[in-house]
């Protein structure tokens, strides 16, 4: 009966060790000295040459009296092996750090409406702690920040409410629960008012967004107007939230958007907030499964502290 053979889980690791002895080889012009710096016996080198010359097919060094010099073979890979060694040590010793929770570089997707409330105010935090760290930062929409997350592009991300649909590929945590505002254009006659109540709202039209690109704020907005005793009619649906806002004035529409919004300015459109107790909207933060770096934890850590100001 026929044993099937399990390949060797070290056959990348013995190729780069058996190219890293040639090139020592190389560079003392001795077998002899290269094994002493190398700390292995002269006969164990030996064996890695012949080694390597078998997989390659070829003769990559000539004995001479003086000591060895590497043939066409031997030179063609000396220029094209040094550089991909180098590559593969470097890679390696980076992987090792991020293994040990080290890592030199954060990158961090982030939603642009929520920049100024939250990620700005929470990187100043993590300069003074991290000072090292090399920020990445990448302006993404929701589903962008789940699909770079997925793809390992992303170390954080600063979603909002829509990381719920994610929440389990991931370590999550929520930062802060969030009152609810309403946009509506500078003329409409909510715009003079202090505060709204969800049922006020009852046969207005609403700006839907994709889900695709925002997954489940539909669904969020939904599931609030439900328990104010009505179901939204969604208009218009978009792709993005500044052309939400833009749709709210040109289809004189509304729209449920976190209470951050209140903060901000847009040509146009007025923020009021929703009175309604249990109209919230939770503040999510989603970061790789693993153990986690330094930098990683230190912003989490600032996202903490100042979600602790919004609420």
């Amino acid at each position: 009966m026929a044993v099937a053979v399990m390949p060797d889980a070290h056959t990348l690791g013995g190729m780069m060790e058996r190219i890293r002895a040639l090139l020592t080889v190389i560079e003392e012009g001795s077998v002899n000295r290269a094994a002493v710096r190398l700390r292995i016996t002269q006969p164990a080198l030996s064996r890695q040459m012949q080694a390597l010359e078998n997989e390659l097919g070829g003769k990559l060094l000539e004995r001479e009296s003086s000591g060895v010099k590497p043939t066409g073979l031997g030179h063609a890979l000396v220029k094209s092996m040094r550089p991909l060694v180098g590559s593969y040590d470097a890679a390696l010793a980076e992987l090792r750090r991020q293994a040990r929770g080290e890592r030199s570089e954060l990158r961090v997707g982030y939603l642009f409406s929520a920049a100024q409330s939250m990620l700005t105010p929470a990187l100043a935090k993590l300069r003074k702690s991290q000072p090292e760290v090399k920020l990445k930062l990448h302006d993404m929409s929701p589903r962008e920040q789940l699909d770079g997350l997925r793809a390992g592009e992303l170390d954080l991300a600063l979603i909002g409410q829509e990381g719920v649909t994610a929440a389990s590929e991931f370590h999550s945590t929520k930062l802060c629960s969030l009152h609810v505002c309403v946009a509506v254009a500078d003329d409409d006659p909510i715009a003079a008012q202090k505060n709204i109540a969800l049922k006020e709202l009852k046969g207005r039209d609403f700006i839907g967004v994709d889900e695709d690109q925002v997954p489940g704020r539909n669904r969020w907005a939904t599931a609030l107007c439900k328990s104010a005793g009505f179901k939204p009619r969604f208009a218009v649906v978009v792709d993005g939230i500044s052309n939400v806002l833009s749709q709210v004035v040109s289809e004189s529409a509304v729209t449920l958007l976190p209470g951050y919004f209140e903060k901000l300015q847009h040509p146009g459109v007025t923020f009021v907030p929703v009175s309604d107790e249990k109209a919230r909207w939770d503040f999510i933060v989603l970061w790789q499964k693993g153990r986690a770096s330094a930098a990683t934890r230190a912003l989490v850590d600032a996202l903490k502290q100042v979600a602790v100001t919004l609420r």
